[in-house]
């Protein structure tokens, strides 16, 4: 069975509730008062984090996008001038790290470069986040699990060697899992959610699932494979504009995707066959000796 990995003190793995995350990504568009209320919705669904992104624009864009023109909310802008619009600075992830305690649920950051990774941790998160594209970059990966804390690994987009190698790069006992398929929205074909139980079988790590599908269906699917946590893109309103809106779950499907994974892991049991105190006034009904 693989190894226990705590967040936050919460243990995760085989044999504990599911962690559930809710991505906030940039859905809140670089607007603190929409992540406060994308931080009510998760703190109101019961989800125990949510999760950022966090990127330095002139080191994750490219030269030769930087100035190719966007449709935003903010108007025709460049690629570069967007990314900025979309990142919260010092002052404002103060206040969400203080709104965050106030409402009692954890968050975090997957961070795309190194000068992120240095900007998140003075907020002593209480783990970080490799996304799919950065599962490769060795000197990242290094970097982010060289701050002590435990690491979710994200592995769409990926081979299996590719996540052989990157695994090699990180301590075991802190190291997460997160099967995906980087696709937005994913057809559910190609979600492959086995893969849970293939990446659970080779690495004695915890698996979780990151999904990015539409609906509520195949992520509860996830958690009967076995994902130890699970991680869903969360809006107000999938109608908004952005390229993750699609694949996001809204307010009200939010709470049914973590009351029903409750329902489901609680119906799950340990696989030990034993005789219920509930069924035995039916068996003394209906069996008699000898029949």
């Amino acid at each position: 069975m693989a190894c226990c990995v705590s967040i936050g003190g919460r243990p995760v793995g085989p044999g504990h509730p599911v962690f559930i995350i809710a991505e906030i990504g940039i859905n809140h568009y670089g607007d603190v008062e929409l992540a406060r209320k994308l931080i009510d919705a998760a703190a109101l669904a019961g989800c125990d984090a949510v999760k950022f992104q966090k990127r330095t624009p002139e080191l994750c864009v490219p030269p030769e996008q930087r100035e190719i023109l966007r449709e935003t909310p903010w108007g025709l802008i460049t690629y570069l001038e967007y990314r900025h619009r979309v990142e919260l600075g010092e002052q404002e992830y103060r206040e969400i790290d203080e709104y965050c305690r106030q409402k009692g649920i954890m968050w975090f950051a997957s961070c795309w470069d190194e000068p992120s990774v240095d900007f998140i941790e003075q907020f002593d998160p209480p783990c970080y986040k490799i996304a799919s594209a950065s599962l490769t970059d060795r000197p990242l990966v290094r970097y982010t699990a060289a701050k002590g804390k435990p690491l979710i690994v994200s592995t769409g987009m990926s081979t299996m060697e590719e996540i052989r190698e990157c695994v090699s790069w990180l301590p075991r006992e802190r190291t997460l899992l997160a099967h995906a398929t980087s696709t937005y929205p994913c057809r559910p074909e190609e979600l492959n959610l086995r893969m849970i139980q293939t990446l659970a079988a080779e690495f004695d790590v915890p698996v979780g699932y990151s999904g990015h599908e539409v609906g509520l269906q195949t992520t509860l699917a996830a958690v009967t494979l076995g994902a130890c946590f699970v991680e869903r893109h969360i809006t107000l309103d999938r109608a908004m504009w952005g390229t993750d809106q699609a694949a996001s779950v809204e307010t009200g499907g939010l709470m049914r995707l973590v009351r029903d994974i409750r329902v489901i892991e609680s119906a799950l049991g340990d696989g030990v066959k034993r005789v219920y105190e509930s069924e035995l006034p039916i068996r003394q009904k209906l069996r008699r000796a000898g029949r």
